[in-house]
This record gives C-alpha cells, structure tokens and sequence, in this order.
C-alpha cells in the first residue's frame, strides 16, 4: 500500500504542477488549432465539407491507437511514457507544417495525436498518483485548466499567424518552440511514488488483462461516459468557425432549409472564438475547486448541463450576446468536463491496473465517439448545414450526465486506496488494490 499522503504541496509539488500544466497546455493548443484552421486547410487542399469531416475523423483515430502507449505507464513508468509522448508529439507537430496534401497532414495528425493524448492522460494519472487526496480534484482541474489557456493563446495567435508567408503551417512551427524546451525541463521530474511502490510483474502484462478482474464493469462504464461526452465536446468547438464562415446548402430536395450559417468575417469570428476563450479560461480554472467542494457528481451535473445547453447555443442562436455566451459556455465545456471525467477515471482503479483502465476506457473505447462523430457531422453537413448537424450532438453529454449520477459513485475527498476499492458494481466485490 502506499504511504499516507502530505496534506500540504511541496516545492516538488509546484514543480510536478507546473511541468504537466505546460504538458496539458498542448491538448488545448492542438484541438483549437484544428478547429480554426480548418477552413484554411480546406481551402489550401481544394477540399469540401465531407472530405475535411473525414480528415479530421481519420486524425483523430490517433487519440485511440494512444491506448498502446498509456498502457504502457503501468510497466515502464509514469516518467518514461511522457518523456516518449513529448518527443513524438513534438517531432511530427513539426511535419504537419510540412504537408503536401491534406491526407498527408491528416496521417502526420495521427501520429502527433497518440503522442498528444498519450500525455495528456499520463499526466492525469500522475496528478492523481502525486498530490493529497483533499487537493486532488483541485490539482487535475487546474492541470487541466492549462489546456484552455492553450486554447486562448492559440485562438489569439491564429489570426497573426495566417498572415505570415508560410499560412496556416506557421502555428505548427510556432507550436512546437516550447515544447523542444519541456523536453528539456523534464529531466527534474521523478517517477510517481506509487508506481515504484508496487511489486512489478516479471513479464509484460498481457493486453486483456483488466477484462478478468472486477474492474471490467467499470471500464465499460466509464467508456461509454468517454464515448457520449465526446460526441459533443469534440464536435461543438471543432466546426464552429466552418459553420459561422460557410453558408450551408440553400436547399434540401425540394424543401427549402431553414437553417443558415452566421456569414461572419473572419475577424469577427476570431473576436468570438478569443473572447469566449478569455472568458472560459477562469471558469475552466475554477472546475478543480467544485471537484473538491461540491463534489465529483454534482459538479458533473453542472459542468454537462453547460456544456449541452452552450452547444445547442452556438449552432441556433443569432443574436450577439447569446450567441458569445453560448460560445464561451461550448469553450467551457469542452475543456471543464475532462477533469471530472480525468478524476473518476484515475481515481476508480488501484496503480497497477490504472494506466490499463484509463487507456481502455478513454483511448481505445470512449474515443470511438471522438473519431466517428467528426466524419458523422461532416457527411450530415453537406446535407443539412452544420447548424443542425452539431447542435444535435448535445444530447451526449445529457446522457452522460445520467449515467455518472447512476452508476458511478463519489470519490471526492478520498484516498486512491477508499476510491478504488469502491466495488466496481454490486456484483462485483472491489479486487485488491495493490499486487
């Protein structure tokens, strides 16, 4: 078992927040990214709606292959696994400037996409294993909070950077700067206590392995939350300057389509995507404090509630000021439901499996609804516009919501050992948390 947790941070505390802070800060850094550039990508390419739906789809398949390197943490280490991810991600970051062609960006995306996930959930389990238990929810949401301050510093720099000779590409080269010198500051970073506290097994653990203990009710379980949670959060944000610039066909059949785009400028579009993205940082900011206040369950109602509605928000509204507001609240919600989700999915598995658990239930089953959605919307787009396309996507997180208040317990304010040993089901009596 390990040893009774500090109550108070650490100077190496600080440090281990801060290294994975700027670690998560490229999770939002990249899917903002993609979102604003799309349009130009399209462009560049000769590209339409169907076929940019399907790049994004076909990048996004990188977020499941993730799966073979988050397993990994539970046998080479938490330590080495990010050292891997940030060199990958960093290395074919790079080469998504260089693409040729969309297909060759998209399959570059791919490969910096299993980096990129790959560390950003090792940096969630480190959270997890690391800090006290009555800051836990705390330290994961602010780690995670970094994410949006990607976002807001990416949607800033979006519009000056098109403007360089080099186009679109020019964020990618400018991205990659910081991330050369994270590869360097992670030589301070030492191996979670609780990793080198367990007895490691002498072979490899075979793949299936989690699928004979107890906990296999509880992945599937927190799958399919991933899975309907990203239905929306991957969609709402991703396509909404594609929706606000393009007006989507005038007609369907014979019936005329009552839904149009919002034909803004593209000035006016960044205005929206960086306000909002100012504005929703501080309140993605305060997500880790209702984690440890409210509780997980409560603040899960709360953050999916937002997210849902927003979504909706942005793809019907007109007017100016609730269409900012939905926009910010989409913003919000596509950053504030990681770390409730980031805390139930570290906190409900002992160390030994919980790289195994959270790479099957996010990486390689809930991230199907990440992959599928985005082709989904794209191919309903050229049909019915993306109003109604992505606005319908809302109904993930609903369902979501009410599967976390029926099936998951609440883990706030407990050890790893209290919350993993918390039964998976009622049938299912809790495994031993350690080897």
């Amino acid at each position: 078992m390990a040893s009774a947790e500090p109550e108070k941070l650490t100077p190496y505390h600080w440090k281990l927040f801060g290294f994975l802070g700027v670690a998560t800060f490229f999770e939002g850094y990249d899917h903002i990214a993609l979102s604003q550039l799309l349009p130009n990508i399209q462009t560049a390419f000769g590209v339409d709606e169907d076929l940019g739906g399907i790049a994004v789809g076909l990048t996004n398949v990188g977020t499941i292959l993730a799966y073979f390197l988050v397993r990994k943490a539970d046998r080479w280490g938490r330590k080495r696994v990010l050292t891997i991810t940030i060199a990958g991600y960093t290395v074919f970051s790079f080469i998504s400037a260089l693409a040729p062609n969309l297909w060759f960006f998209a399959a570059c995306q791919l490969v910096a996409r299993i980096f990129l996930i790959g560390e950003w959930a090792i940096s969630m389990v480190y959270a997890a294993e690391e800090f006290p238990k009555h800051r836990r929810g705390l330290m994961i949401g602010l780690i995670q909070a970094f994410s949006s301050l990607g976002a807001v510093v990416c949607a800033g720099l979006v519009p000056i950077l098109v403007q360089a000779p080099t186009g679109w590409r020019t964020v990618y080269f400018v991205g990659t700067v910081p991330l050369v010198l994270l590869a360097f500051a992670r030589r301070g970073l030492k191996e979670s206590k609780r990793f080198e506290s367990i007895e490691k097994a002498p072979e490899p653990p075979p793949m299936f392995r989690i699928w004979s203990t107890p906990y296999r009710t509880r992945v599937l379980q927190l799958a399919a939350i991933w899975l309907l949670t990203y239905l929306c959060s991957q969609t709402a944000v991703t396509f909404w300057k594609a929706y606000a610039i393009v007006q989507p066909p005038k007609t369907l059949g014979p019936i005329e389509n009552p839904v149009s785009s919002l034909l803004l400028s593209e000035g006016e579009v960044g205005g929206y995507i960086v306000g909002g993205a100012v504005l929703a940082m501080p309140l993605v900011f305060g997500v880790g404090f209702l984690l440890d206040t409210l509780g997980r369950k409560k603040s899960a109602v709360l953050v999916f509630l937002v997210t849902a509605a927003s979504c909706v928000g942005c793809y019907t509204a007109h007017h100016p000021a609730l269409l900012f507001v939905s926009v910010v609240g989409a913003i919000f919600g596509a950053s504030a439901v990681l770390p409730v989700l980031n805390a139930f999915t570290s906190e409900l598995f002992p160390t030994h499996l919980r790289g195994d658990a959270f790479a099957w239930s996010n990486n390689l089953l809930g991230r199907v609804g990440y992959v599928l959605a985005p082709v989904a919307v794209g191919f309903a787009a050229t049909s019915f516009g993306y109003g109604p396309a992505v606005a319908v996507t809302a109904i993930g997180p609903v369902a979501a919501m009410l599967l976390i208040l029926l099936w998951l317990p609440e883990t706030s304010g407990r050890s790893l050992e209290e919350t993993a040993a918390l039964g998976p089901s009622p049938d299912d009596p809790p495994a031993s948390t350690e080897f």
